[in-house]
């Protein structure tokens, strides 16, 4: 392996390690930061993939953190990218709820981890709003009004009408592979 590639196999897997280890409140609070970090920071990757790996991330079973983990580590180095991205990122979670578990019914009930915990859930609140306005943000730039109106019926049959995102996701995913066929083959869509 060329010393190039060793050197993005080693940027991924501290970069992977140090989002995990210092991002608190789950995975979507993740995506943010490897926007930052691969979109921003490092040039990597376009704008317009990330958002595409975000849908796909949260689309696929499993936590977010390691599937944007794993599509972000497979577009930049292949299957060892996705090895050294995903031990990155499950390595801090591992060892912390490790050392957590054992502690547990210590903090349980101990005031001040509660209001920690309460000031956090705050936090992660205003990061995943900042993830949704993100994602807005990207669709309207493409001023394309057929998704704005999707994003805001999915909206409504989740939010109101308590359909699961389960076939939100698989209904969404099948008009865009329908429109994409559509467009494909000279129709407009």
């Amino acid at each position: 392996m060329g010393e190039k590639k060793t050197a993005v196999l080693k940027k991924l897997f501290f970069s992977t390690l140090y989002l995990s280890a210092f991002t608190f409140g789950g995975g979507y609070v993740i995506v943010t930061l490897l926007k930052r970090k691969f979109v921003d920071e490092l040039h990597w990757i376009e704008e317009d993939e990330m958002l595409d790996y975000v849908a796909i991330a949260q689309s696929s079973p499993g936590p977010i953190a390691v599937n944007g983990a794993i599509v972000v580590g497979y577009q930049l180095a292949g299957l060892k990218g996705v090895l050294v991205s995903v031990l990155g990122a499950i390595l801090p979670p591992f060892v912390i709820l490790t050392v957590v578990s054992f502690f547990y019914s210590a903090f349980k009930d101990n005031f001040a981890i509660q209001a920690l915990l309460s000031g956090m859930r705050a936090g992660v609140s205003a990061v995943i709003l900042s993830i949704v306005w993100d994602m807005f943000l990207g669709v309207l730039k493409g001023k394309d009004w057929v998704l704005l109106l999707i994003m805001a019926i999915t909206f409504v049959l989740n939010y109101f009408v308590h359909i699961n995102v389960i076939w939100l996701i698989l209904g969404t995913a099948l008009f865009g592979v329908v429109r994409a066929l559509v467009r494909q083959r000279g129709g407009k869509g």
